[in-house]
């Protein structure tokens, strides 16, 4: 497959994929935390191995030890058969190389650890442009609020029955960067690169509120697919 979009430096971009045949790619908490992982190792110019960082005694995610990036992450969602992330280009081809990097040796652990063979994924990565300041900036909400789903399916089309359980989850949810924006330190700040991107929320009761304003109905949610 062809992509028709053709990624350019300090542009943003929504990138994401499922899972070939939508087979669950995060079956255990273990494979959560290894993609995350990912996350941050293959975000470098330079190639990070995991058994030779283990041998080193590297534990967590130091930035020290991953050298110059090839992206900024905003932010990012893991879920069970897909995942989310918003993202700068800050080298040239590095969205490209990124993703790579990151598709392929996420797939490598999960075809060992399962005993599978074949492609993991639906091909080429999907990738849509942030070309406005009010695309980019729902963009940390639709991208935070993916989770919602996996409590109540429909909550786009009806509205959400509980609110309050709504919130709660999200705030429980840690296979996202949601946790970081809420100001919870945790070594998952160090996949982030906050400050590549606009200053949109001012603290973190202001970015709360608008997260959270969204789980009341909106039609304008419905306007992304996916």
């Amino acid at each position: 497959m062809i992509r028709k979009i053709v990624f350019s430096i300090d542009e943003f971009y929504h990138l994401y994929n499922r899972s070939t045949e939508k087979i669950l790619i995060f079956k255990d908490e273990s494979d959560y935390e290894r993609f995350i992982s990912l996350l941050f190792y293959t975000n470098s110019v330079n190639v990070l191995n995991f058994r030779d960082l283990k041998r080193q005694g590297v534990q967590g995610l130091p930035l020290d030890i991953r050298g110059n990036t090839l992206v900024d992450i905003g932010s990012y969602c893991l879920m069970p058969n897909h995942f989310h992330i918003l993202l700068k280009e800050k080298v040239e081809g590095g969205i490209s190389k990124f993703m790579l990097k990151l598709m392929t040796s996420y797939s490598m652990y999960f075809n060992k650890k399962y005993e599978r063979k074949g492609a993991l994924f639906q091909g080429v990565f999907q990738a849509q442009h942030a070309d406005s300041d009010n695309y980019l900036k729902y963009l940390f909400s639709y991208i935070h609020l993916n989770p919602i789903k996996l409590i109540q399916s429909d909550w786009k089309e009806n509205g959400i029955g509980d609110i309050d359980g709504a919130k709660k989850y999200l705030d429980d949810y840690r296979y996202s960067s949601f946790s970081d924006y809420m100001g919870v330190k945790r070594e998952e700040n160090n996949i982030l690169n906050v400050k590549a991107f606009p200053e949109y929320f001012e603290s973190v009761e202001d970015f709360k509120n608008n997260i959270f304003d969204w789980l009341e109905f909106n039609p304008e949610l419905l306007k992304i697919e996916h």
